[in-house]
């Protein structure tokens, strides 16, 4: 499966070959056919392995918030955390690819979705309903709040290295700076201070 992802990352779903993953695995087409009946098949398990790596993200979430003495000094936190966790040049490129197949495969971006960044803003959607409830956040629409949040936080980088292909395209400096600054705007909209 990791040669098979590296090819699909670097080739695309089209461009990459069931004959392709066996040579690069030093492996017969049987073995890879013994595992997976087609390429469709591989390409689902890789795609959907990584669902599981939103865990971290998710407990992230609930851990950087819960309880909070400084609320904009955790969300700050929070943020640049989820944009490092975010901004890896292979989860980047894995997202481009989940995209580019969408119309081939909806039901892998879809499961995608659904496991992985549906997770983290129900998270959210948690940890704000908590907030608003010690009234340190006003919200009528936790969800809506949520996705205002990611949005802020992820909209300049993500968007800039989807589109470039440049996975360096921001600084470290500049993902903190992000960060601030998504989550003073955040509160600017939502705070209760």
């Amino acid at each position: 499966m990791d040669v098979a992802a590296t090819l699909f990352l670097s080739q695309g779903y089209l461009g990459t070959s069931m004959d392709e993953v066996a040579a690069a695995a030093a492996v017969s087409k049987h073995a890879v056919y013994s595992h997976f009946a087609d390429k469709e098949q591989l390409f689902s398990a890789i795609i959907l392995a990584t669902t599981d790596q939103i865990d971290d993200l998710v407990g992230m979430v609930a851990g950087t918030l819960a309880g909070t003495s400084d609320l904009e000094r955790d969300l700050s936190t929070l943020a640049g955390r989820f944009l490092n966790a975010l901004m890896t040049p292979e989860l980047l490129r894995l997202r481009r690819l989940v995209i580019a197949n969408a119309d081939r495969f909806p039901e892998f971006g879809r499961t995608w979705y659904q496991n992985g960044f549906e997770r983290v803003l129900a998270m959210l959607v948690t940890s704000f309903e908590h907030l608003a409830g010690r009234d340190r956040l006003r919200i009528d629409d936790p969800l809506l709040a949520a996705n205002h949040f990611v949005g802020l936080v992820l909209w300049i980088p993500v968007n800039r290295a989807m589109f470039t292909g440049d996975h360096d395209a921001s600084s470290p400096a500049d993902l903190g700076h992000y960060a601030q600054e998504a989550t003073r705007v955040f509160l600017r909209a939502y705070g209760n201070a």
